[in-house]
């Protein structure tokens, strides 16, 4: 018995190939969200900041503010250690002798952005135009350019990935958080929180500002400064910035590396409620 072959017609083939497209592209706009899980991170270490086993890497985001900011780095003078700020533009727009403070007392300016917006959900460019603008801004206050940048919520995008890779910024997220952003936090959570990970090469994201978080949430991670400085120490690891952490030059090879885990090209840069993670 003879079978007769199906083919698909010249039509259908038609109606299906703009929904297919619009598929590819959304997939390709937020495969690069995938670096947000932890397994896929762990896949990925220099985007992860996994960085030189001696050494923990001390990342703050969402400031400079004049309320908390400035508490932060009188902590951090009088530990003797110093940190990377990643900075949102629209603040350190409006703060920057906050800005220059930091720079002069030793740290380090990143990139987090111009405001604390959702890359997947901006409109086409504005991810681009506004990483663009808080770069130029990042790097005139600090003087040399910029070098890193961390996407709010730790959400890269496609646009995100290649405005960081055109702009020569190194995506960097976190190996460890605090959760210092929720209400219920106190320094004694957050430190224990952070202890749960921390091992030499860590990066540890935390928060110097509530701009993005619950109102004065900052005062948990400020509490937990001490004793996660003195615990690093106790474990013979140094305490400094992203500069001094070894992940710069891995941080160039990484856009492959998340190419092959999200099915997105090599190039470099929520809902709230899908992704409720850090500020």
């Amino acid at each position: 018995m003879r079978t007769r072959r199906r083919t698909v017609s010249s039509p259908t083939l038609g109606r299906l190939a703009l929904p297919l497209g619009l598929a590819c592209l959304a997939l390709l706009h937020v495969g690069p969200a995938a670096t947000w899980l932890p397994s896929v991170r762990r896949r990925v270490p220099a985007l992860a900041g996994a960085g030189d086993p001696r050494h923990v890497a001390l990342t703050f985001d969402d400031g400079p503010h004049p309320d908390s900011t400035p508490r932060f780095l009188d902590e951090l003078g009088r530990l003797g250690c110093h940190a990377t700020f990643f900075v949102l533009g629209e603040l350190l727009e409006r703060h920057q002798p906050l800005g220059r403070r930091i720079v002069a007392e030793g740290h380090e300016l990143a990139v987090h952005g111009w405001r604390h917006g959702n890359a997947l959900i901006a409109p086409p460019g504005q991810v681009a135009a506004e990483l663009g603008r808080a770069a130029d801004l990042v790097s005139a206050v600090a003087g040399t350019p910029a070098v890193w940048y961390r996407p709010p919520y730790g959400v890269l995008s496609l646009e995100a990935l290649l405005a960081a890779r055109l702009r020569g910024l190194h995506p960097v997220l976190w190996t460890v958080w605090g959760r210092d952003w929720e209400a219920a936090a106190t320094p004694g959570s957050v430190l224990a929180t952070v202890a749960g990970g921390l091992r030499g090469g860590a990066t540890v994201l935390l928060h110097d500002s509530d701009h993005a978080s619950v109102p004065g949430s900052w005062r948990s991670a400020l509490g937990a400064l001490p004793a996660l400085v003195d615990r690093c120490r106790l474990m013979g690891l140094s305490v400094g910035p992203l500069r001094d952490h070894g992940v710069r030059a891995a941080a160039s090879n990484h856009f492959t590396s998340a190419y092959s885990i999200t099915g997105s090209p090599p190039f470099r840069g929520h809902s709230n409620a899908a992704f409720p993670t850090p500020r």
